[in-house]
């Protein structure tokens, strides 16, 4: 299948990177390249890091980028390992970085991968399939416990608990192997006039899972306390988020950033030392333009956050 990803908010994240061509940027989510491409049409004398976990992504993005290989290095790693990876290639600082959060339209899409609710097959949601870990795993050694506060805190659902519940119960009988027995499992625990309205009642059990194999919030944490402190002065991190989850961390750890202070509020001047590594450019996330969300639906609920480094050398 060929690896189809529409590049949301595109303009705007070159825009936010503010490239200068002999620079050093990375690419956290290369996907199938299409924000890569544009980044690389910008550099001349610079460098293009693209980094994924996916080895499909890095297939497709190859070809993709072929006009412009001798100005990109491809990583097969997670964006969480920012701070290891420049390490290993070298790089003390970054003219950029963009990350694109979640799962890909490609990965939606190719039903085997087993992320999506629309389609059966059997429970995976790997975005790295050499790691063992999958939501097989999540959804048959889990316990109830741990089920309800994987659904409830990453899927922000209500019936988190009778989900869990019923899942539990289902796989006393038999394991739940593909998607489809799973979605069985959530449309019988959630009320029927409860799913009357809204999205698919599978959708946020589907997100929160997803999240948990992948670790995905912890990983989004870690990679922007390691790249704010590798920003070169006047270097740009841009951050695209698909749901409320995701953005609230991501607004709250700029904010950290800017302002890393831990002194208690009384004192009269900061003690503790911590130096901020920048300061946040957008306030209020950009979103889509309506012409971009008439011409592709999965863009709605994109955000784009930016932050600019001071250059503080670590």
């Amino acid at each position: 299948m060929e690896f189809h990803h529409v590049s949301v908010l595109l303009q705007e994240c070159i825009d936010g990177l503010c490239i200068k061509p002999d620079g050093i940027y990375v690419d956290g989510t290369t996907g199938g390249g299409g924000h890569s491409l544009e980044i690389a049409k910008h550099l001349t004398s610079g460098r293009l890091i693209c980094i994924d976990q996916d080895l499909d992504a890095h297939a497709a993005a190859k070809q993709r980028l072929a006009d412009h290989l001798d100005k990109i290095t491809f990583v097969h790693d997670n964006f969480g390992n920012i701070g290891a990876v420049l390490d290993r290639l070298g790089i003390a600082q970054m003219d950029g970085m963009l990350m694109d959060i979640g799962v890909s339209s490609y990965q939606l899409d190719e039903a085997e991968r087993g992320f999506s609710y629309q389609q059966d097959a059997p429970l995976d949601m790997r975005m790295d399939e050499t790691k063992p870990f999958s939501a097989y795993d999540v959804v048959n050694t889990y316990s109830e416990n741990d089920l309800n506060r994987v659904i409830f805190t990453y899927g922000e659902e209500r019936w988190a608990k009778r989900i869990a519940q019923f899942i539990v119960a289902e796989r006393t009988e038999h394991p739940i192997a593909t998607t489809g027995a799973l979605v069985d499992v959530i449309k019988k625990a959630i009320p029927k006039g409860a799913r009357k309205d809204g999205p698919h009642p599978a959708k946020r059990t589907f997100q929160a899972i997803r999240i948990e194999v992948n670790g995905e919030l912890n990983v989004l944490e870690k990679a922007i306390e390691q790249a704010a402190k590798r920003l070169s002065k006047g270097g740009r991190l841009c951050i695209i988020t698909f749901h409320s989850l995701e953005d609230r961390l991501v607004k709250e750890a700029f904010r950290k950033q800017e302002n890393p202070c831990i002194c208690p509020p009384q004192f009269p001047v900061c003690m503790c030392g911590n130096q901020p590594t920048g300061k946040i450019i957008t306030r209020k996330p950009i979103v889509p333009s309506k012409k971009e969300l008439e011409g592709n639906h999965r863009s709605r609920s994109a955000k784009l956050r930016i932050f600019e480094g001071f250059g503080i050398k670590q």
